[in-house]
């Protein structure tokens, strides 16, 4: 006969009972303890919520051998050594508020949890007493505190992580991968903190040391960024401040031309607290766009305070992610403070490009295509179209004063007084950001002298930013101006193609192309932007197709708007090969310093190098 089921089991499930407090605290160590980078995050956000100004944290073999973070700060007594190290325990909620958090760390489980799972030890001295403490935990054990010797402050150390679960142990990756993320975890909490000093050790050898400085916070924090992206951020950093609705943003965005393969140097904080939040990475996205390929990403360190009520920060175990109440608002902050930077910067460039079209110079050496070049997605050059009508006019027409004119000979302006009809004479043209126009190179780079230095421009690149912030200006004042074919255009693009244009011809329309349908497969061009001048519109209508394809078709063109227009402003732009004489070169410079974002083609490459005649110098060993 087959024997009865137990009393115990109904239906294969054993009944409910409570766990033990060993087997709890592995679960909770299973959210917070992921890997060694977790225990020493959770450390020394106690460490910094403790008052602590410096941290120092070893390490050996990766983390799983030890971590040892210690800190000078107020330190605990006996008594709170003994709680300290018992679940749900903590200083850091002192009104019992659950949605008041204004310290980094708060889950009372992070030291039972890294405890359960490795040998603790904890040497404590609170700031006014004579001696210190030390409380031992192994494997969930907890011993009784004892005197010991320690300066004031805390020092924490875990050894044989996971050893009380081995499975853990299998899923850690090799001890560089696990020192590289305790390393970017002290990056981040130092950028947060750049008047606490940080030091990292591994096996022996310092792998990093940021000492703590005084004065402005915002001088503190560049200076602490610098440290950590590098000399090249530094020196390209635009810095933001903007505030709206009890949300501040401060902190650092490079410019456009400064980017990078992938998001890794993109660090946002939410009240000091390091987080990698969705939401914001996409308004970053957003706000550089109208600048950057989609395959490249900015760098930029982001700091945004508000009030602890308007944000959650326990979504997360690790708290990694926050979910604010008008997430709208928060969005549109980022958004709008980047691109009031950007906008800011005016033409301005990344100095790497310098710096790489140098290094291209050194004597004795080849030129480093991977430093120099700059990819960007669907991006080439197309042989040359017929010039453009009417440039050097309508280049005359930029934003500057009245009576302007470029004159080639003197490389002087005279400027004409519209009372008096005096004319005098302005500064001379190398005073100018972009100098005065001095040769065309290879029918695609115009070469001009500065007072300091030379600068080389793409006239493709940099015109066709031009025509493209005049598309989008068009479009802000209701429409792009038209010109009218005298015979359309016939373009074969194919049934999927053309329907999926026609699709979008009254959006399309007010961008300044018309378009008909002409029989199956085709469509007839009647009307083109006037601001393209002269347009292959086969090759024009095309790339449209193409574009809208990729786009896809859940999007109105005004929410893509800065795609479409970059198609359309390529076709419109000076050809590389396209010959100009020196008024139009001189023109083709004034407007780039005087229309925002022309640093930067619409795929976010260098439109100008900047080379600095002692940089030159140095190259012939004159310096």
């Amino acid at each position: 006969m087959t024997p009865a089921p137990s009393q115990d089991k109904v239906a294969g499930t054993s009944v409910i009972r409570r766990l033990p407090d060993t087997l709890v605290n592995q679960i909770a160590a299973g959210e917070v303890v992921e890997r060694p980078a977790s225990a020493v995050k959770e450390l020394v956000e106690n460490a910094l919520d403790a008052g602590a100004m410096r941290v120092d944290v070893t390490i050996r073999d990766g983390g799983r051998a030890l971590l040892s973070i210690a800190d000078n700060g107020r330190g605990m007594t006996p008594d709170e050594l003994s709680l300290a190290v018992e679940r749900h325990a903590t200083s850091k909620l002192p009104d019992g508020d659950l949605f008041h958090i204004s310290t980094l760390g708060f889950r009372g489980e992070a030291l039972p949890s890294i405890g359960s799972v490795s040998r603790m030890s904890i040497v404590s001295r609170a700031r006014d007493a004579q001696e210190a403490w030390r409380i031992e935990i192994e494997g969930g054990r907890v011993f009784d505190p004892k005197p010991a010797p320690g300066g004031p402050g805390t020092t924490v150390e875990v050894r044989d992580l996971f050893f009380s679960t081995p499975a853990r142990l299998k899923f850690l990756r090799s001890a560089r991968a696990e020192s590289g993320a305790i390393q970017d975890v002290l990056n981040r909490l130092a950028m947060a903190h750049p008047d606490i000093g940080f030091s990292l050790t591994e096996d022996g050898r310092e792998k990093l040391r940021l000492n703590a400085a005084q004065g402005e916070l915002l001088d503190l924090r560049l200076k602490r960024l610098g440290s950590i992206m590098g000399r090249e951020f530094q020196e390209n950093a635009l810095p933001i401040d903007a505030e709206r609705e009890g949300f501040r943003l401060t902190g650092f965005a490079g410019v456009p031309t400064l980017n990078r393969g992938n998001a890794a140097m993109q660090f946002l904080f939410v009240n000091g607290r390091p987080v990698r939040d969705k939401q914001l990475i996409g308004a970053v996205r957003g706000a550089y766009q109208d600048f950057l390929a989609r395959d490249r990403h900015p760098l930029l360190a982001l700091f945004l305070e508000c009030e602890p009520r308007s944000v959650d920060v326990n979504v997360h175990p690790a708290k990694t992610e926050v979910r604010f109440q008008e997430p709208g608002l928060v969005r549109g902050l980022i958004v709008s403070a980047l691109k009031h930077a950007l906008a800011e910067a005016g033409h301005r460039a990344s100095t790497s490009v310098s710096h790489a079209a140098l290094g291209a110079f050194r004597p004795g050496s080849l030129p480093d295509t991977r430093q120099a070049s700059f990819s960007g997605g669907g991006y080439a050059y197309r042989p040359p179209s017929p010039p453009s009508p009417g440039l050097a006019a309508s280049t005359y027409a930029f934003q500057g004063p009245e009576g302007f004119a470029p004159s080639a000979r003197d490389e002087t302006v005279s400027q004409v007084d519209p009372a008096t009809g005096e004319v005098t004479q302005a500064p001379p043209l190398t005073s100018y950001p972009l100098g005065a126009a001095r040769a065309q190179v290879h029918a695609t780079y115009v070469v001009s002298q500065t007072e300091d230095g030379i600068v080389i421009v793409d006239q493709h690149a940099a015109h066709e930013r031009l025509v493209y912030e005049q598309m989008k200006a068009a479009m802000a004042a209701g429409g792009v101006p038209r010109q009218g074919l005298l015979i359309p255009e016939i373009v074969e693009l194919g049934e999927r193609a053309a329907d999926r244009v026609l699709d979008r011809s009254v959006e399309l329309a007010q961008l300044g192309l018309v378009l008909e349908s002409f029989g199956p497969g085709a469509v007839a061009v009647r009307e083109t932007p006037a601001l393209l001048g002269e347009v292959d519109a086969q090759a024009l209508v095309r790339d449209l197709a193409d574009e809208l394809e990729a786009l896809g078709n859940t999007f109105s063109l005004k929410e893509k708007l800065e795609d479409v227009c970059g198609t359309m402003a390529c076709h419109g732009s000076v050809r590389a090969g396209r010959r100009l004489n020196t008024e139009e070169m001189n023109a083709l410079l004034r407007q780039m310093e005087a229309t925002p974002h022309s640093g930067q083609c619409n795929h976010g490459r260098p439109t100008y190098v900047e080379l600095k005649l002692a940089d030159i110098e140095k190259l012939f060993g004159r310096r």
